[in-house]
């Protein structure tokens, strides 16, 4: 197993459990998901797996190892997080911000082919190269965001709300992107609000509400389950509109 959490506790001052015993895995070469709604405690969790939050207790074990909660440590092993809101440098190039996401390394030929593999996932970078970060569009910035993720050629990608704020079509071409990156070999741990495009892409996911995980399964398992289709799918919503219509149409 290559990531393994067990009974990860986080706290926000005293009163606020944020994380609450959770325990989940990802295998090597999967996309998992972890989803639910804004204030589960998604971020949160992730922010604590890449080091920047020091949990209240529990274990992080990546790749045989424990983990320790620093963040250079995490990217040092293998770990690379695409943050939520892009988080880019706005007043640095494409260049630069690319270079920075490989800068642990020294492998000049390495980065130049990451380079060309990211412009392939990607092509408006190569047309955007020199361009100043701040001035893409939303989905361009996305896009920028796992490129510089994907330079530090991590074992793990953390992902967390890749589709926030993106149009229907970028939505869709960003999931077609973790995709073909998971194709190519690469595990995916991706936290989402769009439940629906998450476990139709995840061989295993969980459900977290309020710091808890719930649920867990197979992607098409939870698509199943009755709970996650009207909590997150919008299923009992779509069905009391018809018996509505169906109630005015007499």
């Amino acid at each position: 197993m290559l990531l393994r959490v067990d009974r990860l506790n986080y706290y926000y001052g005293e009163a606020i459990h944020a994380l609450r015993d959770v325990s989940f895995e990802v295998e090597e070469g999967e996309i998992a998901a972890i989803i639910g709604a804004n204030g589960a405690g998604k971020s949160t969790l992730m922010w604590t797996l890449v080091g920047l939050l020091k949990p209240k207790s529990g274990a992080i074990t990546f790749n045989g190892q424990p983990m320790k909660p620093v963040p250079h440590l995490a990217v040092a092993s293998g770990i690379a997080l695409v943050p939520e809101r892009r988080r880019l440098f706005p007043n640095l190039t494409v260049r630069e911000n690319l270079t920075l996401g490989g800068y642990r390394r020294r492998d000049k030929a390495g980065l130049a082919k990451d380079e060309e593999y990211v412009f392939s996932l990607f092509p408006v970078l190569r047309e955007r190269f020199t361009q100043y970060a701040g001035t893409l569009s939303g989905g361009q910035q996305q896009m920028l965001a796992i490129a510089r993720a994907l330079m530090s050629r991590p074992k793990l990608l953390l992902m967390d709300e890749p589709s926030l704020g993106l149009a229907p079509v970028l939505v869709g071409q960003v999931f077609d992107a973790i995709q073909e990156i998971a194709r190519q070999g690469m595990t995916i741990l991706l936290v989402e609000q769009n439940a629906l495009k998450a476990l139709e892409i995840s061989r295993r996911a969980y459900v977290l509400e309020v710091g808890r995980i719930v649920l867990q399964g197979t992607g098409k398992e939870l698509l199943r389950s009755p709970v996650v289709q009207a909590a997150y799918l919008g299923v009992r919503q779509r069905k009391e509109v018809i018996l509505e219509e169906g109630s005015h149409a007499h």
